[in-house]
């Protein structure tokens, strides 16, 4: 299904999954600025008063784009102009797509099965693993693959792992991990191949949203 772009607006990539979801696509990498782009719209969107009347009753979203859920009969079109307009007033300055966000500070015992395979993967220490884990305020960029499960931007790139060959058939819940250049926390126990470095306590992950940000610090022994 094509819509016409609403007039004047600067066009993005949209494309549709199913017949009751529509993303708008705001880059092709992940990024820093793409997220907080696309999270600026997401919170821009939140507050919007005419998307619920539409039929919209969920906005999720990614690294790179923003899912729009609604009722498949809804008007789609008129969604569309909401949406393009409100990524048409994305700021240029990275500093203006900034708002004031909720930081969780998430206590971890590093103790992980895959601390050591990190520290040798970086060739240094697991104590300096845990220096440049602990160092960053991350990004929430998003929300998945499990309910409550944040996906965090800001790992320092020495830390940058491997997945696993063989993924586990089941990672505790509360597991703080490396997945390549991502870390993330497992609420629940669920089957993975991210690296895992320590644990915190899952019900520390309900109240974190898309936006806010993460602190990792060391649990005291």
């Amino acid at each position: 299904m094509q819509l016409p772009l609403a007039s004047g607006l600067k066009p993005r990539a949209t494309y549709f999954l199913g017949d009751a979801c529509l993303c708008w696509s705001l880059g092709e990498t992940i990024t820093r600025l793409t997220s907080l782009q696309v999270l600026y719209v997401y919170r821009q969107l939140r507050k919007h008063p005419e998307l619920a009347r539409l039929g919209v009753h969920d906005l999720v979203p990614s690294y790179t784009a923003l899912a729009v859920h609604a009722d498949p009969l809804c008007d789609w079109e008129a969604v569309r102009c909401i949406v393009d307009a409100a990524v048409a007033a994305i700021p240029s300055d990275e500093a203006r797509l900034k708002e004031r966000s909720v930081s969780h500070v998430l206590p971890v015992t590093y103790d992980g099965a895959d601390l050591q395979r990190v520290a040798d993967h970086a060739r240094i220490t697991p104590e300096e693993v845990i220096r440049r884990h602990t160092a960053p305020e991350y990004l929430v960029a998003m929300i998945g693959f499990r309910p409550h499960f944040p996906y965090l931007l800001g790992l320092d790139r020495s830390l940058v792992t491997p997945r696993l060959d063989s993924p586990r058939t089941a990672i505790p819940a509360g597991a703080v991990a490396i997945g390549g250049e991502q870390t993330g926390i497992y609420p629940e126990t669920s089957p993975g191949g991210w690296n895992i470095l320590g644990m915190t306590s899952p019900d520390l992950l309900y109240p974190i949203e898309p936006g806010d940000t993460v602190v990792f610090k060391r649990a005291e022994a």
